[in-house]
């Protein structure tokens, strides 16, 4: 007679520190205040080149653009790591790791496209005299 595993999983355990839990707090305190001061600091650059008319420039527009896509990749993951570590339920299901790896992949994606074209928008003049000796 043969006997199946009854048992589902709708999602990942995340063990963490499950053998040290005094580490948790600690931990939890650090990486929100890392948190808060990368949205503060990202946030600040956001809105003083929005408000400052001398920041108008594609320099402070590609350094707003970048501190934009940097919150966001906070974001998607910060949040689900603090819940994780101070709450009960160390569990996150199969959609919700898909969704957060999908959405920091893409995320992270971009921020490399935008960190890629940084030379460009920082010393175009620069940029320009380097392919026009390349072409020579």
């Amino acid at each position: 007679m043969e006997r199946a595993n009854g048992s589902t999983s709708s999602g990942f355990l995340l063990l963490g520190f499950s053998d040290r839990p005094q580490l948790e707090t600690p931990l939890f305190v650090v990486i929100l205040m890392g948190y808060v001061l990368s949205c503060l600091g990202n946030g600040t650059i956001i809105l003083l080149s929005l408000r400052d008319p001398r920041l108008h420039t594609p320099m402070y527009c590609f350094l707003s653009n970048l501190s934009f896509m940097d919150l966001c990749l906070t974001t998607c993951t910060v949040p689900q790591t603090l819940a994780n570590l101070k709450g009960r339920d160390k569990t996150i299901t199969y959609g919700g790791c898909v969704t957060q790896l999908l959405i920091a992949l893409g995320l992270g994606g971009v921020e490399c496209v935008l960190l890629s074209t940084q030379k460009g928008v920082a010393r175009p003049a620069e940029l320009v005299s380097m392919d026009e000796a390349a072409l020579l």
